[in-house]
């Protein structure tokens, strides 16, 4: 399932038009995005938690050439689900 394929999956629940539901959809995420831009972790019980975590800087190699770079240290997205999400999928 793709994030048209939520919206139709919102459209179904809550009715109205399609263009409310892709907005709902879109606020769900936005918010999601600059809570972890700014730092913070989200949690949505049943499904699990949306954090950050450092990356260390590390040296890397150009598949193309060989060479060895340097690739910096970076904040990346970490998702770790809930138990009851673990279950279901069981």
């Amino acid at each position: 399932m793709n994030k048209a394929g939520l919206v139709d999956q919102v459209h179904k629940v809550l009715g109205g038009t399609k263009a409310s539901s892709e907005r709902v959809m879109e606020t769900v995420i936005d918010s999601i995005i600059s809570e972890l831009k700014s730092g913070n972790e989200v949690s949505i019980a049943g499904l699990g938690i949306f954090s950050t975590k450092m990356r260390p800087a590390r040296q890397g190699r150009n598949p193309r050439t060989g060479e060895s770079i340097q690739i910096p240290a970076m904040r990346v997205p970490k998702f770790r689900a809930a138990k009851a999400l673990k279950d279901a999928v069981r």
